[in-house]
């Protein structure tokens, strides 16, 4: 493509020029016969297999336990009920102890009673009623149980230590996207973010929370907060004095990084939190930390900076579970929000009132969580609000078996699933890096300006900026080689860069597509090499490396 047909997709997100990469890409795999290796979408090629043996197997005694009430000729059961259901499932594992799932499902029960001193019954209970998936949820921000657990393996996934005093209310959502967009909207609708309010963001950021703010749904001001490569991806002093401005009412960060990769080094948390103590108690932060966990001892804004931050996590990346669509969002008790919503001049807090009040006589109490359970079922709606009952049963049996293996021999694999497949690319790259503890190695950012400038040389790159347009890059790729990239710019890292995704693709392929990124870099430099012959710049891009 030429300049003028690159320019045309300058104001498209990444993810929606990744299908027309895509179908470049599988039109090259088809008249070459070569693979087609699509690394743009972070979907991981993985699955946690024990707690959906368990799942799966529970759902069968589920339906025993519906028959137990009511088996009608046709088809019908009835409502499983709680008296005597844990004594019953033991006894019914016992029979089926040579079926997947039946020794975790047994440990599972005794472990969780234990630590959690549950009463069996309820417990059990909860699990089977939910997955059979007969009720609306109740309490509709999280069942009872779901949440205690869950707010256990965040603790562990997001906060790190020190682990923060009190606890966190969590809200079960359908993945981190539902997650995002509930919080953007009740953070609206509390006027804690108005229009023509300022946030910050800290960039590269993952490509929604760039284009969200400037819907006309939120109209907000925006101040990049950049982490440049050149600091290993933390925000350096100089950026992070921005913060300091009272205008800014909001940090949204995702850590570790998307694109880059990389989580917020002790350091740099350190002087968050101190900016924030110090100058700014006012400031509002959101966390997005669904990688944390591949990072050894991760540490959120969450565990630093309770008070002041909304966490949003995911299980979608580490379980393998996309298509789950399981999403929490955590506000600690004692919290910012609350506060600033009672600080609100008494004109919205009579608007507010009228928003929440057909659902307590004293709209007033309403916390920031429960506020965005509300609005995410547009307040009308509230009472059929809540994640549904089979998908927190999953959610349970994920965070409960990351707790049972005591070894974490489940996040050494998928460590190292992802810094295999990091090594064979740089490999393929023919370069050498050293290595970072704070890398997740889930994702991996070709600077490829960087990388150029070392292969073919700074005239070559100087030419390659003046001649030819950065998406061309990402369809070069596509184009000639059937592998398809995102374009980094997207995210606001450099505009000659790229977001391969590490997750996705078997093991051997990583060096492939290293090489193809090695094999662009040479076509550039040989159409530099080429105008030089000529005297003049190319008219047009086709030549270069084809």
């Amino acid at each position: 493509m030429d300049v003028l047909e690159l320019r045309n997709f300058e104001t498209l997100s990444p993810f929606e020029i990744k299908d027309e990469l895509i179908k470049l890409a599988k039109k090259t795999s088809r008249t070459t016969q070569s693979a087609f290796l699509n690394a743009g979408r972070g979907n991981p090629n993985w699955i946690a297999t024990t707690p959906r043996e368990g799942y799966f197997l529970l759902g069968q005694f589920a339906i025993t336990e519906s028959k137990r009430v009511m088996e009608h000729p046709a088809g019908i059961g009835g409502m499983p009920r709680a008296q005597g259901i844990a004594g019953r499932l033991e006894a019914w594992l016992a029979k089926h102890s040579d079926m997947p799932g039946a020794s975790f499902l047994s440990q599972m029960v005794a472990f969780t009673v234990k630590k959690f001193a549950f009463e069996p019954d309820a417990f059990v209970h909860e699990l089977v009623d939910s997955i059979i998936g007969d009720n609306y949820p109740v309490p509709d921000r999280m069942l009872v149980h779901n949440e205690r657990i869950a707010h256990e393996y965040l603790m562990w996934a997001m906060c790190g230590n020190p682990r923060p005093a009190g606890k966190f209310d969590l809200y079960a959502t359908e993945g981190g996207t539902a997650a995002m967009c509930y919080i953007f909207k009740s953070l609206k609708a509390n006027r804690l973010l108005r229009p023509g309010d300022t946030i910050a963001l800290g960039t590269p950021i993952f490509t929604p929370y760039i284009e969200m703010p400037h819907l006309e749904d939120y109209a907000l001001n925006v101040v990049n907060v950049h982490a440049p490569q050149e600091n290993r991806f933390q925000f350096t002093d100089t950026e992070l004095k921005k913060l300091e401005d009272a205008k800014i009412k909001a940090f949204f960060i995702v850590n570790p990084g998307n694109p880059t990769g990389v989580a917020l080094s002790k350091e740099t948390i350190g002087k968050i939190a101190n900016l924030v103590k110090t100058k700014r108690p006012d400031l509002m932060l959101l966390t997005d930390d669904v990688y944390g966990t591949f990072v050894p001892d991760f540490r959120s804004l969450l565990g630093e900076l309770p008070y002041n931050t909304i966490g949003v996590y995911s299980y979608s990346k580490y379980f393998g579970a996309t298509g789950w669509r399981l999403g929490l969002i955590a506000v600690h008790e004692e919290n910012l929000f609350d506060r600033l919503i009672t600080k609100l001049p008494d004109a919205d807090l009579k608007a507010l009132d009228k928003r929440y009040g057909a659902l307590t006589l004293e709209p007033r109490k309403i916390k920031f969580i429960d506020r965005i359970v509300a609005d995410s079922r547009d307040v009308a709606l509230n009472h059929t609000s809540g994640l549904s009952l089979p998908q927190q049963v999953m959610m349970s049996l994920f965070s409960l078996a990351e707790m049972m293996d005591g070894a974490k021999l489940y996040q050494k694999a998928c460590m190292d699933i992802v810094q295999r497949r990091a090594k064979a690319m740089i490999e393929g790259l023919g370069i050498e890096l050293s290595p970072n503890p704070l890398y997740d190695a889930y994702y991996g950012l070709i600077d490829f300006e960087f990388f150029a400038r070392k292969r073919i040389g700074e005239e070559a790159v100087e030419y390659l900026k003046k001649n030819v347009h950065p998406l061309d890059l990402a369809f070069r790729l596509a184009d000639d080689h059937g592998i398809v990239l995102l374009n980094g710019g997207g995210f606001d890292a450099p505009d000659w860069s790229l977001r391969v995704s590490l997750a996705n693709l078997d093991d051997e392929v990583y060096e492939e597509i290293g090489r193809g990124v090695r094999s662009i870099a040479r076509g550039y430099r040989d159409a530099f090499e080429a105008s030089k012959h000529d005297g003049k710049p190319e008219k047009s891009q086709k030549a270069a490396g084809r």
